[in-house]
């Protein structure tokens, strides 16, 4: 019996264009006093980083692929097939590389390989949808001699950040990015290089801030103002947003701010055409406002939820939609006098006539800083199986 554990050394999110780094320790775990007729042989051990693609049949008429192939391939047990079981369509893969062959391991003994690959910059985001899935995986394949591939998948999540595929590195590694407190090998200075200037791309984008004022209306007249002082987010920030129904000649009675993404898929790959684009909230928050001057919300982005992408099959927007409920009549109130005093209670209108209508303001959600949104992460850093 022999332990494999898999451990991503910075955490299970990376940039596209980072180099992913992954420590693989084989282990023998029977007692060190076990005779040497207990030393456990693997013919080979190969890793390799793929994408799965996944698509609702009653949603996404599938591209072809050459799926075939891989069938054909899955039929012999002693060719590494990354995604051999997998669900969906594999639409990127790195080379394989080798780790070893012939590794002999006493008891009690143990040994590390490291895996490093750079991420391609081309490829999709880690994405799950309603319509697609998009999902990265570190596939480990080991073999004994005379016996099927065992397979250890490693999951772990992507971010694309656009800009970064064209950007070019100084010669002058005197004026990169670089953190002096630390000693880097030559091998990690690009990546580190790479991540401080997403961080830096991520902050110039969006800490501009300008003032946007929209006059919120219907078919009878002005209801208010909304004010928001930038359409640029990052996973992680706060949408913040503030009403003004002082100046609005129709009473607004409530309102609703929802944070929304909208699927669409591609229309040459729709199952039927015209077919209604997919929406899910992700923050929403509603208010009564009647006789209310000034309000104002805050909805957070989730740094679990996918930044906007568009891919040759799917979509990704983000939005806030918004809801209102205004009154169809002027809004008064009643005054009923006690019968044994001088008090005047105030009460309520119990029924009135009312409008609703909507309003969709698109905005835009990039990545952040991979490193935080780890903490979030659904996936593990360390993953094993026992052989």
């Amino acid at each position: 019996m022999i332990e494999v554990l898999a451990k991503l050394g910075r955490g299970p999110v990376f940039l596209a264009g980072e180099v992913l780094e992954c420590v693989i320790t084989f282990t023998n775990p029977l007692s060190a006093s076990s005779t040497s007729a207990s030393s456990e042989m693997l013919a080979w051990a190969s890793a390799q980083i793929h994408c799965q693609f996944h698509a609702s049949e009653n949603r996404v008429v599938l591209p072809p692929s050459d799926g075939s192939k891989h069938d054909v391939q899955a039929e012999n047990e002693t060719v590494f097939v990354p995604n051999r079981g997998e669900r969906g369509q594999c639409i990127l893969s790195t080379p394989p590389k080798i780790l070893f062959c012939d590794l002999r391991l006493d008891p009690g003994e143990s040994k590390s390989y490291s895996y490093c690959e750079t991420l391609p910059v081309d490829g999709p985001p880690s994405f799950r949808g309603q319509s697609v899935k998009y999902v990265y995986k570190l596939t480990i394949g080991c073999q004994r001699v005379n016996s099927p591939i065992k397979l250890l998948r490693v999951p772990f999540r992507v971010l694309v950040l656009h800009g970064l595929k064209d950007y070019q590195f100084p010669q002058d590694e005197a004026v990169a990015p670089s953190n002096p407190f630390l000693e880097e090998e030559e091998g990690l200075k690009k990546d580190s290089r790479l991540a401080d200037l997403a961080t830096e791309l991520l902050m110039v984008a969006t800490s501009r801030r300008s003032l946007h004022l929209y006059n919120i209306s219907n078919t009878r007249g002005k209801v208010g103002t909304f004010c928001i002082f930038k359409t640029v987010y990052k996973i992680g920030e706060d949408v913040i947003g503030t009403f003004n129904f002082s100046e609005g000649d129709i009473p607004c009675l409530q309102f609703s701010v929802s944070l929304q993404t909208e699927e669409s898929i591609q229309e040459e790959f729709q199952r039927r055409r015209g077919q209604p684009v997919s929406f899910t909230t992700h923050a929403r928050h509603q208010e009564s406002c009647l006789h209310t001057a000034q309000s104002s919300f805050s909805l957070p982005i989730p740094l679990s939820s996918t930044p906007g992408f568009t891919t040759n099959i799917v979509s990704l927007k983000w939005r806030l939609h918004f809801e209102f409920v205004t009154s169809g009549e002027s809004v008064g109130t009643c005054l009923v006098r006690g019968s044994q005093s001088e008090a005047v209670t105030w009460t309520g209108v119990e029924q009135m006539e009312v409008d609703t209508f909507s309003w969709d303001l698109a905005i835009k959600v990039l990545p952040t800083n991979p490193i935080l949104a780890s903490y979030v992460s659904q996936f593990s850093s360390t993953n094993s199986i026992t052989i």
